[in-house]
């Protein structure tokens, strides 16, 4: 504190007087001057006088040093003692453990800057403030920052307050500070302004409490949604608005799309929009295509955008002169040109660019070198629209895993996750197995995302891989309902854990119950049995089916099955099967009188039987999306054998194939087909309820069990099954002109082959060896042509087949009109 006197008015008045003359105004601030020098020392015994004198001998008077002066400020000094001031709800002992200064230590004004910006650092206090008194005491003012009682959204009714407490960083009972607050505003602005709310304004309130808590209230203003009223495309050539439309995923705002947030303006997702824009006409040759610009103008009445891209689409590029080149030994860049998976002349493909530096990539991974860096070098050649492209393949740095962190997962256990992956600690890193591994734990279906990246390692040579996964529901309890033209009504009830306990393992319960189908059937299944790479499961079931509107019998079966698999490749895997199963075949026994009415096949296939069958399959599955394919192929062949015990004895074979080429996102085009064949062995002919009856969904046009072998006697007209089929089916989706929202999906399709066979003994009558002449199995070909809508309805799947027969047997029954549905909550 300084003991200069203070300026009396009077002086300050004097000495401001500009109209005073320049010799008066001088002399009279020198007289002021001598005035106060003189009165300084007098001020300062007045102020260290005794309030009574006290006797002192010479001499000691003479050693004692100078009294301090209590109160009075110092810039440096020895800190004798910490004196807290302003503290209400925090300990001395804390503040003293955050502050940096200790009693004894030298210190002057850097080191109590230095205290002030640590304590402020803690957002324990609002305001700090340090002073070092002539006595040696550090004082040490705060005043502390208020505790959150609680967090309050007003006026927030388009955004519920879960979604907005997530988005926020302060929390009850944490430290109230004025910079979370704000930060806190503009993430809440920035989250209305993701919904397409550009004019949402939001003010923070502040209610105090006794004992220094406060309520904090965020008020918002939500503003009127700012939708996109249009989306235009200029210099658009090539491709309509249409179809560029359902690139982009910004959509037009309609009263349908009141569940999508698409039709808001959102600024970051505009550029989303122009990075699809580049890849989509990059990937069908355009090679020089850029966007110009992207502009978004608001409306006079302010009630949306109008989004506009300026494209500028240059020319189809092809394919130029493509090589490899590498000084790598042991790599012939000739030889890695082979397996590049494109060729001069195809259409320039973004997609194809990747899919070749992972192929070689992986091609020189498999000769030993897992450090190689592949740059694709591009030339363009605009007179002829062609781009030659050159992999460089270099040696890159060495790189080691140095770990692998799992984070993310709540309820899955690590080593069901690091079992997918294709690096191990220790190894070289490998992008490509990198990526698989990504692709893998995805597989598994347990997580909604997965994200593989790198982190520093312990070493320059080291890098650590950080998998974050993020769990979603994997059990499910489930009750359906529904009415199928073939099934009629089914109530279908599940329970299902598709990771439980976290171990990957599947367990399955499940009851349908059906005016022709009744089924209860039990499965667990092991995806790493003995902690190899082997699946193995075991299911349990019983079931019984009324077939007498179709072929005139019931049908019972009780039955356990054990299956273990393993991976042949990356796409190819081989599974085997062992099933034992007791069957009945139920058929009153007063329709097989002396005038039956029922076929008389079907009076000898009466009775039980006991069945042990080992098969295997071979699966190759090269799509790129196991749900919904749009490009690839994949295949499934299976083969059983019966009669190793049990009574019944038969080879049974089946092949199915499919292959998908999606010309865009709603042409999808399916080519698929399916055959088998089952024959008896041992002198055993089969059994009419192994046999293979098609129609309904595997043959559409036909009812089930509308085609193939056929006892047409008018008295009962029943199906006898079939040996053999071979079913061919062409579908082609197409857009609707529907919104997506409405969940329809239309296709075209054909369905062809051929279903027949019986044996020998089937086709005459019963005890003779005379042919039967209501008999009828002809292998005639049939075909069949409709349309299918899909529609995933608020009650559940909806699915409408119009078919249209075009080749058929006199004796098949068609079906022109299939529904079926079910609903699952």
């Amino acid at each position: 504190m300084s003991t200069r006197p203070t300026l009396m008015a009077d002086q300050m008045d004097l000495c401001a007087d500009r109209s005073a003359p320049a010799r008066y105004r001088l002399l009279t601030g020198l007289a002021w001057l001598l005035a106060t020098t003189a009165l300084i020392p007098v001020a300062a015994m007045a102020q260290a006088a005794p309030p009574a004198p006290v006797a002192t001998p010479p001499a000691a008077a003479a050693a004692a040093p100078a009294a301090p002066v209590p109160g009075a400020a110092s810039q440096t000094g020895v800190v004798q003692r910490i004196v807290i001031q302003g503290n209400v709800r925090i300990e001395q002992e804390t503040i003293l453990s955050y502050l940096p200064i200790q009693p004894g230590d030298v210190i002057g004004r850097a080191q109590m800057d230095l205290g002030v910006k640590t304590l402020f650092k803690t957002d324990l206090f609002a305001d700090v403030s340090i002073d070092l008194n002539a006595a040696g005491d550090l004082v040490v003012r705060v005043v502390e920052n208020p505790i959150i009682n609680q967090v309050v959204f007003e006026g927030n009714d388009n955004l519920k307050d879960d979604k907005l407490r997530d988005e926020v960083t302060v929390r009850p009972r944490g430290i109230f500070t004025r910079g979370k607050v704000q930060g806190d505003v503009q993430r809440i602005v920035e989250l209305y302004r993701r919904s397409g709310r550009i004019g949402v304004t939001v003010t923070p309130e502040i209610v105090e409490l006794p004992q220094k808590r406060v309520d904090l209230i965020f008020e918002i203003n939500e503003g009127p949604k700012s939708g996109v009223l249009r989306v235009n495309f200029l210099g658009n050539k090539q491709y309509s608005e249409d179809d560029l439309r359902g690139v982009i995923t910004t959509k037009e705002s309609r009263l349908y799309r009141f569940l999508s947030s698409n039709d808001n303006y959102d600024p970051d997702r505009i550029d989303y929009d122009q990075e699809q824009l580049r890849k989509y006409y990059r990937n069908h040759g355009f090679y020089d295509f850029r966007v110009i610009n992207a502009i978004a103008e608001l409306a006079p009445d302010k009630n949306g955008f109008a989004l506009t891209y300026t494209l500028d689409e240059g020319a189809k590029y092809k394919f130029g002169k493509l090589k490899v080149e590498t000084d790598l030994k042991r790599l012939n860049g000739a030889v890695l040109a082979q397996l590049l998976p494109l060729h001069t002349g195809q259409l320039y493909e973004d997609e194809k660019i990747q899919q070749s530096t992972d192929a070689l990539t992986f091609a020189a991974g498999a000769a030993g070198f897992a450090f190689v860096d592949v740059v694709p070098r591009y030339t363009a050649n605009p007179k002829t629209h062609t781009v030659d492209v050159t992999f460089e393949i270099k040696e890159g740095p060495r790189v080691y895993v140095d770990r692998i962190d799992i984070v993310g997962n709540t309820q899955t256990l690590d080593p069901v996750i690091r079992r997918e992956m294709l690096v191990a600690e220790g190894d070289a890193y490998n992008r490509v197995l990198v990526d698989r591994s990504k692709n893998q734990i995805k597989a598994l279906g347990f997580f909604k995302d997965v994200d593989i990246k790198q982190t520093p390692g312990s070493a320059p040579d080291r890098t650590a891989l950080q998998v974050k996964v993020t769990e979603q529901p994997t059990g499910e309890l489930s009750f359906s309902a529904g009415y199928s033209s073939v099934d009629r009504l089914v109530l279908d009830l599940g329970v299902s854990q598709r990771n439980f306990r976290g171990t990957g393992e599947d367990v399955r319960a499940e009851i349908s119950v059906g005016s022709l189908r009744q089924q209860i059937q039990l499965s667990f299944t092991e995806p790493r049995w003995l902690g190899r790479n082997l699946t193995a499961g075991m299911d349990l079931y019983a079931y019984r089916y009324d077939f007498t509107i179709y072929s005139g019998y019931d049908t019972t079966s009780v039955g356990a099955a054990w299956r273990v698999g393993f991976p042949l490749s990356q796409y190819m895997s081989l599974s085997g099967t062992y099933t034992i199963h007791a069957d009945d075949v139920i058929v009153d026994s007063s329709l097989c009188g002396a005038t039956p009415t029922v076929s008389p096949i079907l009076c000898d296939e009466r009775g039980a039987t006991f069945t042990s069958l080992v098969g295997y399959t071979f699966r190759w599955d090269h799509r790129n999306d196991p749900i919904n394919p749009t490009r690839g192929y994949s295949a499934e062949i299976y083969q059983g054998f019966a009669g190793l015990g049990g009574d019944v004895k038969y080879v049974k074979s089946t092949v199915t194939a499919a292959w998908y080429h999606g010309f865009s996102p709603a042409w999808i085009l399916t080519v698929s087909g399916n055959a088998g064949y089952i024959n008896g062995w041992g002198g055993d002919t089969v059994r009419i309820n192994d046999r293979f009856y098609e129609g309904g969904d595997s043959f559409r046009g036909f009812q089930v069990a509308g085609l193939g072998p056929r006892d047409t006697n008018p008295a009962y007209n029943q199906a006898l099954g079939a040996k053999t089929y071979a079913i061919g089916t062409i579908e082609q989706t197409f857009p609707d002109g529907l919104p997506e929202q409405y969940g329809i999906h239309m296709a075209l399709f054909s369905d062809f082959g051929i279903v027949g066979g019986l044996d020998q003994a089937d086709t005459l009558y019963p005890g003779t060896s005379t042919p039967s002449v209501t008999v009828k199995d002809d292998l005639g070909f049939r075909a069949s042509a409709g349309i299918s809508v899909f529609w995933k309805s608020p009650v559940g799947p909806i699915k409408i087949d119009l078919s249209q027969v075009l080749k058929r047997e006199p004796y098949d029954i068609t079906e022109t009109f299939k529904f079926s549905t079910s609903t699952r909550f």
